[in-house]
């Protein structure tokens, strides 16, 4: 029997929640790392053994941990980033043209056939690439020394690159999103880059064809679709039919447009799912009602999901990365909330169950389906 895996990130250290393919019992296994902020945690496609996790903390920097029993034991992976083959500290690189900063990694996104070979996205604006298990990182730099680097600006959670999609039917082509610079792809590995932000609108940009600028929050795909892409923007949802090259509008009836998660369905591509949050200065759900919206139809039509979920009160935010989908058949639906709860949904959002309630403030979730 199928067995689902959930990887949780918190403020104070990682959880491995489990169960088997009814998804009706879960054991939790944690904290891992108890005290230290866990960003990220995602497993190896090609090992569900091989798990990596981004461990970081105010005062000892940033460490990448990495698992090769599916998260019983953990070991340090490495900490040697280098620039352009220079070896590069946890706080700052040389020979930019101006200081970039090393904060955090923000996400983590494993090879699709190599366990070893590893992506990272970087606070301040970096990607990063490990091909011997998290050993050693070298940055892919034709991305910071993009001719448009110097206009990009930090968001209010800073100038992260969160988002990392690698095109299953062509690894040389990935999609990265940065807050606030827009998105981000490339069509030779990494060595150079082009933004793909046209149709994206910002009301704080005058100028309405600016190649940069925008603050994307998240980014979704399909992965028998590689050329249709889902954008949790600032403000608006938006799809692409053309890889990137035009965005539209697919807001539709959504009660607000703002929000930081998005996700598709496992097997229905056009099925889309996000949080909606009320604004970009209060961050939680309108009218104090968790709920999540799922559109069937690719975007504009969306229905709320609220069976199982708190209507009354409820005053979380959910984060960018912080929703996964399992495999399964019905498609399992997961996301962790800034209040500590992880809520499950076995049937594709129709109803939601409390995993647990209690977490430190959820940061990421991701699914692992298990043979």
């Amino acid at each position: 029997m199928s067995e689902v895996r959930l990887l949780v990130g918190t403020r104070k250290g990682a959880f491995v929640l489990s169960a088997d393919g009814q998804r009706k019992r879960w054991t939790v296994s944690g904290p891992h790392f108890g005290g230290w902020e866990i960003y990220h945690v995602k497993g190896s496609p090609a090992d569900p053994n091989r798990l990596y996790a981004s461990q970081s903390s105010g005062w000892f920097g940033q460490q990448i941990q990495r698992s090769d029993d599916g998260g019983k034991t953990w070991e340090p992976a490495g900490n040697q980033f280098t620039y352009d083959g220079v070896p590069g500290t946890h706080q700052w690189y040389d020979g930019t043209p101006h200081p970039w900063e090393f904060k955090r990694v923000w996400h983590l996104e494993p090879s699709l056939t190599d366990p070893d070979f590893v992506y990272a996205g970087i606070e301040d604006a970096a990607l990063f690439r490990s091909r011997d298990g998290g050993k050693t990182w070298d940055e892919l730099s034709g991305l910071r020394s993009h001719g448009s680097g110097p206009r990009w600006q930090p968001g209010a959670g800073g100038m992260c690159l969160h988002t990392i999609i690698v095109d299953p039917t062509d690894p040389s082509r990935i999609y990265i999103a940065i807050s606030a610079a827009g998105a981000f792809r490339t069509d030779d590995a990494g060595k150079t880059w082009r933004p793909i932000n046209r149709g994206l609108r910002s009301a704080q940009i005058p100028d309405q064809d600016a190649e940069v600028g925008h603050c994307v929050h998240h980014m979704a795909m399909h992965r028998s679709r590689p050329g249709v892409l889902f954008m949790q923007k600032h403000w608006d949802v938006m799809r692409t039919d053309d890889a990137g090259g035009t965005w539209r509008e697919v807001s539709g009836n959504l009660p607000s447009d703002f929000g930081f998660v998005i996700d598709v369905h496992a097997h229905e591509p056009d099925t889309v799912f996000v949080v909606p949050i009320k604004s970009d200065s209060e961050h939680y759900p309108p009218d104090g009602k968790l709920r999540v919206y799922r559109s069937r139809s690719g975007g504009n039509e969306w229905e709320p999901l609220t069976k199982g979920l708190p209507q009354r009160d409820c005053y979380v935010n959910v984060l960018r990365d912080a929703m996964a989908v399992d495999s399964l058949d019905a498609c399992g639906v997961y996301f962790g909330t800034t209040g500590g709860q992880v809520y499950a949904s076995a049937d594709a959002g129709d109803t939601w169950t409390p995993i647990v309630r209690d977490l430190p403030a959820v940061l990421s979730v991701e699914a692992q389906t298990l043979s």
